[in-house]
């Protein structure tokens, strides 16, 4: 069993503003993440736990796609971030997950700590102008309405605890490390 990584979460605000309780909540969840990838070799980020074909890397990847499709395309109206915007989406739907096992742990965690900060920026700039009201600039597919920002923060959150949960099952399966 590897040396456990040291736990630098910082915990969500008990109290505060509803924005730094939501922002406070997605940080944590992004730092377990990070959490759960450190100290592991590209081998190890590449090692999915049957019968899922899911691994470290590829949650890390995927996570980063997110952050950029929720927050700068359907929030802000823009395009992915690179690598993102030149993938060919039709040829694999799942490029991110595939394509993770080829990547250096140094750069997958680099792609999603810069997913990460244009996100941050996203939101800073829309909380500068408003509130967690406003409305996103692109529509659901499933329904003719927006997002607000409030909506997108919660569904980040439950992303990256849905997603977090597999990490401890795959990481736990790697190495042994268990914990939040």
């Amino acid at each position: 069993m590897s040396d456990a990584p040291i736990d630098r979460r910082v915990d969500p605000p008990l109290h505060g503003t509803e924005v730094a309780v939501l922002r406070g909540f997605l940080d944590y969840q992004r730092d377990t993440l990070r959490l759960k990838c450190r100290g592991l070799t590209q081998q190890q980020l590449a090692q999915p736990l049957p019968p899922s074909d899911m691994t470290l890397g590829g949650m890390m990847k995927h996570l980063a796609i997110v952050e950029s499709s929720w927050f700068e395309s359907v929030f802000a109206g823009g395009e992915y971030m690179p690598p993102f915007d030149n993938v060919d989406w039709d040829a694999d739907r799942d490029w991110e997950w595939h394509s993770a096992q080829e990547d250096d742990p140094q750069e997958l965690l680099a792609l999603f700590d810069e997913a990460v900060r244009r996100a941050d920026a996203v939101v800073d700039t829309a909380l500068s102008g408003g509130g967690l009201e406003q409305e996103s600039a692109r529509r659901s597919r499933r329904e003719d309405s927006t997002f607000t920002l409030r909506w997108i923060l919660v569904h980040m959150i439950e992303e990256y605890a849905r997603h977090n949960g597999h990490a401890d099952l795959i990481r736990e399966s790697i190495d042994g490390l268990t914990g939040e």
